[in-house]
């Protein structure tokens, strides 16, 4: 099984019965057996219920059934996709013991395409942070090197993609969560028009910034990935109630007199020499593609960090407000009410999640809702009209995905407003709602993985996703996660 390397390929050959789902499921939990001890990509692997689904799909296989596109493909869920029965964390204590009654639509769409959840994987509690080492299950670390971090919050995800656990996985991204890993692991990770990808079942962070998206090892599985799970569904109010386009179908379409613009308010200081040089590198494998290649200005994308830092906050202040002790997940017994709150939460809560509470209901309270929230929102605004205006020039905008390769692990912890600074690229998109997406595009200078981010505008993934194709082909030798040995 060796040539299977690729999740549609894996599922072609489980459809024509050339293997069985059974065997590419023994692979992946032995990839997992062998090196997560020293990745720590899951907190929970589900093998054996994972042996189960694979034998039902190899049954109905056998009795000449359809079984989906992703027929008997391993995939990894990041652990704030509830599924139904198996223990749900957000890598925090806050959740201990709960098990979700049901579950998230993607997680139904990915059973109904034929895909084999194998294990739930680590990320920043609740999705707060750019590293996954704010985890109470301890950090995630990097498959190319393990002295370095991940990224986040969805580094488990990434990371099991990355050290070839899996073809697939699923990550959330509210500031940068899926793509900043991606290019810091080397693999191809989406954010997809906020919208576009149920949230019914995501435990939630920021709601008017969450979105799930694929992690691949091509921009051809990332594809299939997010055809599956996307599509209107009426759980989520905030749903688009509109067919998925066939992004498969037009890959190879290439780039011939797209309108590709670099933007400018991402390539300043801060941005390391190698991530710019690959930057402009891939810019010019799009020009010699056909590609009509310019400068972009979003001007209020430089306030992004500060406006997000205010909303998300805000946000996830009321979101997480739910978590008292009373309902479901982690209590700590106390005297009364109040204290049992307290108590609760000091003990479930880690100190980032903590920190973002504690700022968000700042930002809430009587006579600073205008000053602080407010004004944000107004930023939010701005941004958005800016990306409208540059998408009137260009098809597709350009930008490092992360400031740098990938850091060591505890080089940023203890400054906080160092590590926010490494979503000062992906942030933006958040705030518009539109699709983005990091493609690895050589190495840097310390041999790790850069990601190139290309970025669309609302619903458009089809253009996206064939300028990704072309990078994807023109990218250097060593940019995938083929450089990882295990």
């Amino acid at each position: 099984m060796s040539d299977l390397t690729t999740a549609r390929q894996m599922a072609a050959s489980v459809t024509a019965r050339s293997v069985s789902a059974t065997e590419l499921i023994e692979v992946s939990l032995a990839a997992i057996a062998e090196r997560d001890g020293e990745i720590s990509a899951f907190n929970l692997v589900t093998a054996n219920d994972a042996r189960r689904q694979a034998a039902v799909i190899d049954a109905r296989l056998a009795a000449g059934e359809e079984v989906g596109p992703l027929a008997g493909v391993p995939i990894a869920l990041k652990d704030n996709l509830c599924t139904r029965g198996v223990p749900t964390t957000c890598s925090s204590k806050i959740l201990d013991g709960w098990r979700p009654p049901y579950d998230a639509t993607v997680v139904e769409r990915l059973a109904a395409a034929g895909a084999i959840s194998v294990g739930k994987t680590n990320l920043d509690e609740f999705a707060m942070g750019s590293s996954t080492e704010n985890s109470a299950f301890g950090p995630t670390r990097n498959p190319h090197d393990t002295s370095r971090v991940p990224g986040g919050s969805s580094g488990g995800s990434a990371a099991a993609v990355a050290a070839g656990y899996v073809p697939l996985s699923l990550g959330s991204d509210t500031g940068g969560s899926i793509r900043q890993p991606a290019a810091l692991c080397g693999v191809v990770g989406v954010k997809p028009t906020y919208g576009l990808v149920s949230r019914y079942g995501l435990v939630a962070f920021a709601s008017s910034l969450d979105q799930i998206g694929p992690f691949a090892n091509s921009v051809s599985d990332a594809a299939l990935l997010l055809e599956v799970i996307a599509g209107h569904d009426a759980r989520d109010s905030t749903s688009i109630p509109q067919p998925v386009a066939d992004l498969s179908a037009h890959l190879d379409d290439g780039v011939a007199g797209l309108r590709v613009g670099i933007v400018n308010e991402f390539m300043v200081d801060g941005i390391a020499d190698d991530v710019r040089r690959q930057t402009h590198a891939a810019a010019e494998a799009l020009a010699a593609a056909g590609a009509i290649v310019g400068e972009a200005s979003v001007p209020a994308a430089a306030y992004g960090l500060g406006a997000y830092y205010l909303i998300a906050p805000a946000e996830a202040s009321s979101n997480l407000a739910r978590y008292d002790g009373v309902r479901f997940g982690l209590r700590v017994d106390a005297n009364n009410t109040p204290d049992m709150y307290d108590e609760t939460r000091t003990a479930g809560f880690g100190d980032e999640v903590k920190r973002r509470i504690m700022l968000g209901t700042y930002a809430l309270s009587a006579g600073y809702y205008d000053a602080y929230y407010g004004t944000a929102q107004k930023v939010r605004s701005l941004i958005r009209r800016d990306f409208d205006r540059a998408y009137e020039q260009y098809d597709v905008l350009l930008s490092p995905t992360s400031p740098t390769t990938a850091f060591a692990l505890g080089d940023k912890t203890a400054d906080p407003l160092t590590m926010y600074l490494n979503d000062i690229c992906t942030i933006p998109t958040n705030l518009a709602g539109h699709p983005a997406m990091s493609v690895p595009f050589g190495v840097g200078d310390d041999g790790l993985p850069i990601g190139v981010q290309i970025m669309a505008p609302m619903l458009g993934e089809v253009t996206m996703f064939r300028a990704a194709a072309v990078l994807e082909g023109a990218a250097p030798a060593g940019s995938t996660t083929n450089r990882v040995t295990r």
